[in-house]
Protein backbone atom coordinates (compact mmCIF):
# COMPACT_ATOMS: atom_id res chain seq x y z
CA UNK A 1 0.00 0.00 0.00
CA UNK A 2 1.43 3.45 -0.89
CA UNK A 3 2.43 5.63 1.99
CA UNK A 4 -0.48 8.05 2.36
CA UNK A 5 1.73 10.56 4.19
CA UNK A 6 3.88 11.26 1.12
CA UNK A 7 1.31 13.76 -0.14
CA UNK A 8 1.08 15.24 3.33
CA UNK A 9 4.85 15.83 3.43
CA UNK A 10 4.81 17.11 -0.15
CA UNK A 11 2.32 19.76 0.94
CA UNK A 12 4.86 21.16 3.40
CA UNK A 13 7.58 21.11 0.76
CA UNK A 14 5.35 22.92 -1.71
CA UNK A 15 4.50 25.60 0.84
CA UNK A 16 8.17 26.36 1.42
CA UNK A 17 8.84 26.63 -2.32
CA UNK A 18 5.82 28.90 -2.79
CA UNK A 19 6.94 30.97 0.14
CA UNK A 20 10.13 31.89 -1.71
CA UNK A 21 7.97 33.76 -4.20
CA UNK A 22 6.55 35.86 -1.35
CA UNK A 23 9.95 36.88 0.00
CA UNK A 24 9.86 40.29 -1.66
CA UNK A 25 6.09 40.78 -1.68
CA UNK A 26 5.00 44.16 -0.25
CA UNK A 27 3.19 43.88 3.07
CA UNK A 28 1.36 46.63 4.91
CA UNK A 29 2.38 46.86 8.58
CA UNK A 30 -0.19 45.94 11.21
CA UNK A 31 -2.48 48.69 12.43
CA UNK A 32 -1.23 49.53 15.92
CA UNK A 33 -2.40 52.02 18.49
CA UNK A 34 0.24 54.49 19.74
CA UNK A 35 1.86 53.47 23.01
CA UNK A 36 0.40 55.49 25.86
CA UNK A 37 2.66 57.45 28.16
CA UNK A 38 3.60 55.39 31.20
CA UNK A 39 2.95 52.08 29.42
CA UNK A 40 4.92 49.14 30.82
CA UNK A 41 8.15 48.38 28.98
CA UNK A 42 9.50 45.15 27.55
CA UNK A 43 13.21 45.18 26.64
CA UNK A 44 14.45 42.62 24.09
CA UNK A 45 18.20 42.06 24.11
CA UNK A 46 18.86 40.75 20.59
CA UNK A 47 22.28 39.18 19.93
CA UNK A 48 21.85 39.81 16.18
CA UNK A 49 19.51 41.74 13.93
CA UNK A 50 16.58 39.35 13.29
CA UNK A 51 16.40 37.94 16.83
CA UNK A 52 13.82 40.59 17.70
CA UNK A 53 11.43 38.81 15.32
CA UNK A 54 12.55 35.21 15.92
CA UNK A 55 12.20 35.54 19.70
CA UNK A 56 9.53 38.21 19.50
CA UNK A 57 6.37 36.17 20.06
CA UNK A 58 5.76 37.39 23.59
CA UNK A 59 6.92 40.99 22.94
CA UNK A 60 4.67 41.10 19.88
CA UNK A 61 1.66 40.04 21.91
CA UNK A 62 2.52 42.59 24.60
CA UNK A 63 2.76 45.33 21.95
CA UNK A 64 -0.22 44.41 19.79
CA UNK A 65 -2.67 43.22 22.45
CA UNK A 66 -1.77 45.11 25.61
CA UNK A 67 -0.25 48.35 24.29
CA UNK A 68 3.12 47.86 25.96
CA UNK A 69 6.19 49.76 24.85
CA UNK A 70 8.64 47.26 23.36
CA UNK A 71 12.27 48.35 22.95
CA UNK A 72 14.66 46.21 20.97
CA UNK A 73 18.27 46.52 22.12
CA UNK A 74 20.66 45.58 19.30
CA UNK A 75 23.55 43.95 21.17
CA UNK A 76 25.67 43.25 18.07
CA UNK A 77 25.23 43.84 14.35
CA UNK A 78 26.81 40.57 13.30
CA UNK A 79 30.34 39.54 12.43
CA UNK A 80 30.49 40.86 8.85
CA UNK A 81 31.68 44.45 9.13
CA UNK A 82 30.75 45.23 5.53
CA UNK A 83 27.12 44.24 6.20
CA UNK A 84 26.54 46.18 9.41
CA UNK A 85 25.21 49.42 7.95
CA UNK A 86 22.78 47.48 5.78
CA UNK A 87 21.76 45.23 8.66
CA UNK A 88 20.98 48.27 10.79
CA UNK A 89 18.66 49.59 8.07
CA UNK A 90 16.96 46.19 7.80
CA UNK A 91 16.62 46.09 11.57
CA UNK A 92 15.08 49.55 11.59
CA UNK A 93 12.51 48.46 8.98
CA UNK A 94 11.66 45.35 10.99
CA UNK A 95 11.22 47.28 14.24
CA UNK A 96 9.13 49.95 12.51
CA UNK A 97 6.91 47.22 11.08
CA UNK A 98 6.29 45.74 14.53
CA UNK A 99 6.03 49.07 16.31
CA UNK A 100 9.14 48.37 18.41
CA UNK A 101 11.54 51.09 19.46
CA UNK A 102 15.19 50.47 18.56
CA UNK A 103 18.38 51.31 20.42
CA UNK A 104 21.92 50.01 20.21
CA UNK A 105 23.64 48.54 23.26
CA UNK A 106 26.72 50.56 22.28
CA UNK A 107 24.79 53.82 22.42
CA UNK A 108 25.50 54.55 18.74
CA UNK A 109 23.32 53.77 15.74
CA UNK A 110 24.91 51.41 13.21
CA UNK A 111 27.40 50.28 15.86
CA UNK A 112 26.88 47.31 18.15
CA UNK A 113 29.06 45.80 20.81
CA UNK A 114 31.97 43.56 19.83
CA UNK A 115 33.16 40.13 21.00
CA UNK A 116 30.08 39.32 23.05
CA UNK A 117 30.67 35.72 24.11
CA UNK A 118 30.95 33.73 27.35
CA UNK A 119 34.77 33.92 27.15
CA UNK A 120 35.06 37.70 26.95
CA UNK A 121 34.24 38.31 30.62
CA UNK A 122 37.36 36.47 31.76
CA UNK A 123 39.60 37.23 28.76
CA UNK A 124 38.85 41.00 28.64
CA UNK A 125 37.46 41.97 32.06
CA UNK A 126 37.79 45.75 31.57
CA UNK A 127 36.05 45.67 28.19
CA UNK A 128 33.35 43.34 29.55
CA UNK A 129 32.75 45.64 32.52
CA UNK A 130 32.22 48.54 30.12
CA UNK A 131 29.67 46.50 28.12
CA UNK A 132 27.88 45.51 31.32
CA UNK A 133 27.75 49.15 32.42
CA UNK A 134 26.12 50.14 29.12
CA UNK A 135 23.45 47.47 29.46
CA UNK A 136 22.87 48.32 33.13
CA UNK A 137 22.34 51.95 32.11
CA UNK A 138 19.66 50.88 29.63
CA UNK A 139 17.93 48.76 32.26
CA UNK A 140 18.00 51.66 34.69
CA UNK A 141 16.77 54.14 32.08
CA UNK A 142 13.84 52.11 30.77
CA UNK A 143 12.85 50.34 34.02
CA UNK A 144 11.39 47.37 32.14
CA UNK A 145 8.73 45.12 33.60
CA UNK A 146 9.84 42.33 31.24
CA UNK A 147 13.32 41.56 29.88
CA UNK A 148 13.82 39.05 27.05
CA UNK A 149 17.24 37.54 26.38
CA UNK A 150 18.58 34.16 25.19
CA UNK A 151 19.03 31.33 27.66
CA UNK A 152 22.49 30.41 28.90
CA UNK A 153 23.04 27.47 26.53
CA UNK A 154 21.47 28.84 23.35
CA UNK A 155 24.23 27.40 21.19
CA UNK A 156 25.69 30.48 19.49
CA UNK A 157 28.50 32.39 21.27
CA UNK A 158 26.77 35.76 20.83
CA UNK A 159 23.50 34.37 22.19
CA UNK A 160 25.14 32.83 25.24
CA UNK A 161 27.27 35.93 25.71
CA UNK A 162 24.17 38.13 25.60
CA UNK A 163 22.60 36.02 28.34
CA UNK A 164 25.59 36.54 30.64
CA UNK A 165 25.80 40.23 29.71
CA UNK A 166 22.20 40.87 30.73
CA UNK A 167 22.48 38.93 33.98
CA UNK A 168 25.70 40.73 34.93
CA UNK A 169 23.94 44.03 34.25
CA UNK A 170 20.94 43.05 36.38
CA UNK A 171 23.32 42.39 39.29
CA UNK A 172 24.30 46.08 39.21
CA UNK A 173 20.75 47.26 39.80
CA UNK A 174 18.84 47.87 43.00
CA UNK A 175 18.22 44.46 44.65
CA UNK A 176 14.51 45.18 45.11
CA UNK A 177 12.07 43.14 42.98
CA UNK A 178 13.14 43.59 39.40
CA UNK A 179 11.79 42.58 36.00
CA UNK A 180 10.43 39.30 34.81
CA UNK A 181 13.24 37.65 32.84
CA UNK A 182 12.05 35.65 29.83
CA UNK A 183 14.76 33.49 28.28
CA UNK A 184 14.30 32.79 24.58
CA UNK A 185 15.65 29.91 22.53
CA UNK A 186 16.64 29.39 18.92
CA UNK A 187 19.97 27.63 18.32
CA UNK A 188 19.41 25.32 21.28
CA UNK A 189 16.25 24.39 23.13
CA UNK A 190 16.25 24.76 26.90
CA UNK A 191 15.70 22.04 29.46
CA UNK A 192 13.14 23.84 31.60
CA UNK A 193 11.01 26.37 29.72
CA UNK A 194 8.47 27.98 32.01
CA UNK A 195 6.10 29.78 29.65
CA UNK A 196 4.25 28.58 26.56
CA UNK A 197 2.84 31.49 24.55
CA UNK A 198 0.15 30.64 22.03
CA UNK A 199 0.19 32.40 18.67
CA UNK A 200 -2.53 32.61 16.06
CA UNK A 201 -2.00 32.52 12.31
CA UNK A 202 -2.02 36.33 12.10
CA UNK A 203 0.63 36.72 14.80
CA UNK A 204 2.85 34.15 13.08
CA UNK A 205 2.31 35.83 9.71
CA UNK A 206 3.24 39.22 11.20
CA UNK A 207 6.48 37.82 12.63
CA UNK A 208 7.35 36.16 9.29
CA UNK A 209 6.68 39.41 7.43
CA UNK A 210 8.86 41.29 9.90
CA UNK A 211 11.64 38.72 9.61
CA UNK A 212 11.50 38.91 5.81
CA UNK A 213 12.58 42.56 6.07
CA UNK A 214 16.06 41.28 6.98
CA UNK A 215 16.40 40.87 3.23
CA UNK A 216 20.12 40.16 3.03
CA UNK A 217 19.89 37.39 5.61
CA UNK A 218 16.84 35.56 4.28
CA UNK A 219 18.20 35.83 0.71
CA UNK A 220 21.02 33.46 1.62
CA UNK A 221 18.89 31.28 3.90
CA UNK A 222 15.10 31.67 3.84
CA UNK A 223 14.72 30.67 7.48
CA UNK A 224 11.71 32.93 7.88
CA UNK A 225 9.70 30.38 5.90
CA UNK A 226 10.31 27.67 8.49
CA UNK A 227 9.17 29.82 11.42
CA UNK A 228 5.68 28.24 11.46
CA UNK A 229 7.27 24.79 11.82
CA UNK A 230 9.41 26.11 14.69
CA UNK A 231 6.31 27.39 16.48
CA UNK A 232 4.44 24.14 15.77
CA UNK A 233 7.25 22.20 17.39
CA UNK A 234 6.96 24.58 20.32
CA UNK A 235 3.49 23.13 20.92
CA UNK A 236 4.88 19.58 20.96
CA UNK A 237 7.66 20.40 23.41
CA UNK A 238 5.65 22.85 25.48
CA UNK A 239 2.88 20.34 26.10
CA UNK A 240 5.35 18.12 27.97
CA UNK A 241 7.93 20.63 29.24
CA UNK A 242 5.63 23.46 30.37
CA UNK A 243 2.35 21.60 30.67
CA UNK A 244 1.86 18.28 32.45
CA UNK A 245 3.64 15.28 30.94
CA UNK A 246 1.23 12.65 29.70
CA UNK A 247 -1.74 15.01 29.43
CA UNK A 248 -3.41 15.88 26.14
CA UNK A 249 -1.64 18.53 24.05
CA UNK A 250 -3.31 21.95 24.37
CA UNK A 251 -5.35 22.98 21.36
CA UNK A 252 -2.67 25.35 20.03
CA UNK A 253 -1.43 25.36 16.44
CA UNK A 254 1.60 27.55 17.22
CA UNK A 255 3.47 28.47 20.38
CA UNK A 256 6.76 29.97 21.54
CA UNK A 257 8.60 28.77 24.63
CA UNK A 258 10.51 30.86 27.16
CA UNK A 259 12.33 30.25 30.39
CA UNK A 260 10.64 32.39 33.04
CA UNK A 261 12.11 33.80 36.23
CA UNK A 262 11.74 36.97 38.30
CA UNK A 263 14.81 38.99 39.27
CA UNK A 264 14.80 39.46 43.03
CA UNK A 265 17.49 40.20 45.62
CA UNK A 266 20.30 39.72 43.13
CA UNK A 267 19.20 36.38 41.73
CA UNK A 268 16.68 34.73 39.43
CA UNK A 269 13.70 33.25 41.24
CA UNK A 270 11.58 30.66 39.40
CA UNK A 271 8.00 31.37 38.40
CA UNK A 272 5.53 28.46 38.26
CA UNK A 273 5.15 27.14 34.67
CA UNK A 274 2.16 28.52 32.81
CA UNK A 275 0.43 28.44 29.45
CA UNK A 276 -0.62 31.73 27.85
CA UNK A 277 -3.51 31.05 25.45
CA UNK A 278 -4.57 33.66 22.93
CA UNK A 279 -7.79 34.26 24.84
CA UNK A 280 -5.88 35.15 28.00
CA UNK A 281 -5.38 38.75 29.08
CA UNK A 282 -1.59 39.22 29.23
CA UNK A 283 -1.05 41.95 31.82
CA UNK A 284 -1.82 39.90 34.97
CA UNK A 285 0.98 37.49 34.06
CA UNK A 286 3.57 40.19 34.60
CA UNK A 287 2.25 42.24 37.52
Amino acid sequence: MPNAFVRYVAGFETLVHRGRQLASAPCDPPQLQPVAGGAPVCLIFSPHPDDEAISGALPWRLRSEAGWRVVNVAVTLGSLVQRRAERWLELRRCCDFLGFDLVSASGESVHGLERISPQTASAEPRYWADCVARVAALLSHFGPRVVVCPHALDGHPAHMGTHHLVLDALRRLDPSPGPHVLQSEYWNTQMQPGLMVELGRRQVADLIAALSLHAGEVARNPYHLTLPAWFMDGVRRGAERVGVAGRATPDFAFAALYGWQRWHAGTLEPVPPRLMPLATTIDPFFA
